[in-house]
């Protein structure tokens, strides 16, 4: 499987998007500040993701989240995911 996720970082708010095969690994890979574009911004919290079948599917839903429209619908979930707790 092949995950398409994204990230809040805690410091301010700003969020990450990226796809990866093992999302536990990869956001160990961010708070621990081995990607260069994440570590200013250290600690990450997990708030979104989506499964696929192959890494194509993953990177072509990664490309809409950075779009306007992705953007807003990512925005959409994580409200709709907060008000469900």
């Amino acid at each position: 499987m092949f995950y398409t996720y994204v990230l809040k970082s805690e410091v301010d708010g700003r969020r990450y998007k990226g796809h990866t095969d093992n999302i536990a690994s990869r956001l160990l890979e961010h708070n621990s500040g081995k990607t260069k574009s994440t570590k200013g911004y250290i600690p990450w919290e997990l708030v979104y993701f989506e499964s696929f079948k192959t890494r194509e599917e993953a990177i072509e839903r990664e490309r809409f989240f950075k779009t306007g429209v992705g953007r807003e619908f990512i925005k959409n979930k994580i409200k709709a995911n907060n008000s469900n707790k």
